[in-house]
């Protein structure tokens, strides 16, 4: 049995137990194989995810479905609370499905030939935030990359991480900083626009924004840019 294993298995392995190799996956198969099924989730804006158990073959997340069980996404989950959500769904799953096999009742499932997508390893490009998106989808960022590696901006030159955010009315150049005050930093995106009000300098500390404004003075029509 394997969870969140990284590579694939030689061929071997997979037939060495009665059962094969059991693999607990953290999307509802075919949606979602690959590395990172929980950040895309997030990224996409799913509704719903869920567990897959499934007996492995050579493909990547291609196997047979033993059991699903679905998981509602609440609007402000992040990548670890649902992480943690999954893993308690998992672990209670895995135990069911463990002692369906044992007892001649489960019944493997062929994967639909339809609806694959693949969750490719989130890298530290995914991180920069672009401002030419709609304020929906780069809240979704910041939440799909909480606790790591974290979204990250560039602000007159220096690099910030913005932890925490909400989607707020506002227009104007995308990047532009509207105001800022002690509820957050209000950001025009593409759409709407976006309130910072949890951030981090390069080598600082996660402050709320209002402490954050008072070491990092923020002005109307600063602008925002792609990390590098």
């Amino acid at each position: 049995m394997v969870a969140a294993y990284g590579l694939l298995l030689p061929p071997r392995a997979l037939s060495a137990a009665a059962h094969g190799a059991i693999n607990i996956h953290a999307s509802l198969l075919p949606r979602w194989r690959g590395a990172a099924p929980i950040q895309h989730a997030l990224l996409a804006g799913d509704r719903e995810t869920g567990i897959t158990i499934m007996q492995m073959d050579a493909g990547l997340d291609t196997g047979p479905v033993l059991a699903q069980h679905r998981l509602a996404v609440a609007d402000e989950d992040d990548a670890q609370s649902l992480h943690d959500k999954l893993a308690a769904l998992g672990a209670a799953a895995i135990v069911r499905a463990l002692t369906d096999l044992a007892a001649g009742r489960a019944q493997p499932v062929a994967q639909p030939a339809s609806g694959a997508s693949y969750a490719r390893k989130i890298g530290k490009d995914d991180a920069d935030i672009d401002w030419t998106r709609p304020c929906a989808e780069i809240e979704r960022r910041i939440r799909a990359l909480r606790p790591v590696p974290g979204a990250r901006t560039l602000l007159n030159g220096a690099q910030v991480k913005i932890w925490r955010a909400r989607c707020v009315a506002g227009s104007g150049a995308p990047g532009a900083v509207l105001d800022a005050g002690g509820a957050g930093l209000r950001i025009a995106c593409g759409e709407g626009a976006l309130l910072a009000i949890e951030l981090q300098r390069a080598g600082g500390t996660r402050l709320a924004a209002a402490d954050f404004l008072r070491g990092y003075p923020v002005l109307p029509g600063d602008r925002l840019g792609a990390a590098r």
